[in-house]
């Protein structure tokens, strides 16, 4: 591993004040050295964000507007199940690909391509002419969706320190305040369609908040040419040390240069992009972990707040209006402001520790709504609804939240976005398995569902509790740490 120490007789035309980098552990250890605050890294940091509100606000967009979707296509209860789960077949398929892509070919050339997913398909879902056609662009969006997430991830973990406040741990984080933000959102512009469209035009809504998802994207790809760069960490990777030392340059102001070709030669080789390398050691235990736990999230976030408006609607008994009130007041209280605690506590808390409070209180709030099970009393029902937010509120800050920090800082920068692809696309197919298994579950057992969904709850406790690898531990990056 090559020294950081200033280096004046390295390659010409280096400056006294100029620091030499042999390797990606230099050039995290410059980053985590800098102290001054940077808005060009912060811009990077707030586009990849961006891009996490898109892939919520596709994903939230038809949690509502699925029942008008059935009335227009008059659809049998087999191209419903196809309807919602189309976008998640197209995660899985974006997740695989695109987590392999960003390793392969570059951050940025993957997320500038994903964004125009967004913009196609959000348009052609909107004006969809027959059910085929809204599951194909459904399907585009979630390899859209897919995509993103990875590389976002990526950018998130590469543009920050590891220690201190803003660190790589709580920029991870960001993304569940983030998601739930798009998500009230999209209750919002609901909201507002609902009254702003005619009576006669009321079935425009579901069609009306797809297309909008084309807004935010086309934003992200009028700024992306001034803020958007290569990670310096991925640039120095592939062996382009000049272009590492120019990306710290302009997005850090950080003043460095490729060292002596020898010093290179000392640096530990990175694992080589692909899956194969995910089950070896010593990230094998850690994928099985950060899988398990991928999965079980995913179900249970499907088993809820995918269908918290229709369990608010059986709960409450009521009508449009009250169904979103609802469902954006328990995004906003509960969801949106535990992710912002997760933020904090992933800055200052263990992410093994924060996840296992955060699946406990889940569980808790599960067997307490099976116990319940359909209230019709008014006390019965305030209970309910408390308790689905404060699985909101654990969501937000404990499984949510770590479910992107443990496989983003558990993998280096050469294998970092394939992992994150690898875990989301079995998350994907925990939330498909959830779409097509929690309908038949509702029907057979009623509310007693929630004892089953209970259990995606406690197994990640178990595997936590087995599997005590820290991915806050240490900056994996800056150990040079390899397969």
């Amino acid at each position: 591993m090559s020294s950081l120490s200033i280096d004046t007789s390295s390659t010409s035309g280096s400056s006294s004040s100029s620091a030499p980098i042999g390797s990606a552990s230099d050039v995290a250890r410059l980053i985590n050295q800098r102290s001054k605050k940077n808005t060009y890294a912060r811009m990077i940091v707030l586009l990849a964000l961006g891009g996490v509100f898109l892939d919520a606000y596709d994903l939230t967009t038809l949690s509502y507007g699925i029942d008008d979707v059935v009335k227009d296509f008059s659809l049998s209860p087999w191209l419903t199940g196809i309807v919602t789960s189309s976008i998640m077949v197209g995660t899985i398929v974006g997740n695989l690909v695109g987590g392999w892509l960003t390793d392969k070919y570059g951050r940025y050339q993957v997320f500038m391509a994903d964004m125009l997913f967004f913009v196609v398909s959000a348009i052609v879902a909107g004006f969809a002419p027959n059910v085929w056609v809204l599951i194909g662009a459904r399907f585009l969006m979630g390899v859209g969706v897919g995509i993103d997430l990875p590389v976002a991830m990526a950018y998130l973990a590469e543009f920050s320190k590891f220690t201190g406040k803003a660190n790589k741990a709580s920029r991870l984080a960001a993304w569940c305040p983030m998601w739930y933000a798009a998500s009230s959102v999209c209750f919002l512009i609901i909201f507002a369609l609902y009254f702003l469209l005619p009576a006669q035009h009321s079935d425009w809504l579901w069609r009306a908040s797809l297309i909008f998802g084309a807004v935010p994207a086309l934003a992200i790809i009028i700024v992306r040419g001034k803020f958007m760069n290569e990670s310096p960490l991925w640039a120095a990777n592939q062996g382009d040390l000049k272009g590492a030392a120019r990306i710290l340059r302009e997005s850090y102001g950080i003043e460095a240069h490729a060292s002596e070709a020898t010093a290179v030669n000392k640096a530990p080789q990175p694992p080589k992009a692909g899956f194969r390398v995910l089950f070896q050691k010593p990230y094998r235990e850690r994928t099985i972990v950060s899988s398990v736990m991928t999965v079980c999230i995913s179900f249970e976030y499907t088993a809820i707040a995918f269908f918290l408006p229709s369990i608010l609607a059986q709960f409450l008994g009521a009508g449009v209006f009250e169904t979103i009130s609802a469902s954006l007041g328990l995004n906003v209280l509960f969801a949106f402001t535990g992710g912002l605690l997760g933020m904090r506590l992933a800055w200052k808390y263990a992410s093994r520790h924060v996840a296992i409070a955060g699946f406990g209180l889940q569980f808790v709030v599960l067997i307490g709504l099976a116990l319940i099970g359909h209230p019709q009393a008014a006390l019965g029902i305030g209970a309910a609804i408390l308790l689905l937010g404060l699985w909101l509120f654990a969501e937000g800050f404990g499984p949510g939240a770590q479910m992107m920090i443990y496989p983003a800082l558990s993998y280096p920068t050469a294998i970092r976005a394939t992992g994150l692809g690898f875990t989301r696309s079995l998350g994907g197919v925990g939330s498909a398995l959830a779409l097509f298994i929690l309908p038949v579950l509702q029907a057979r057992f009623g509310t007693n569902m929630f004892w089953i969904v209970s259990l995606a709850a406690l197994i990640p406790i178990l595997f936590l509790l087995v599997v005590r690898f820290e991915p806050t531990a240490h900056d994996i990056d800056d150990l040079g740490e390899s397969a």
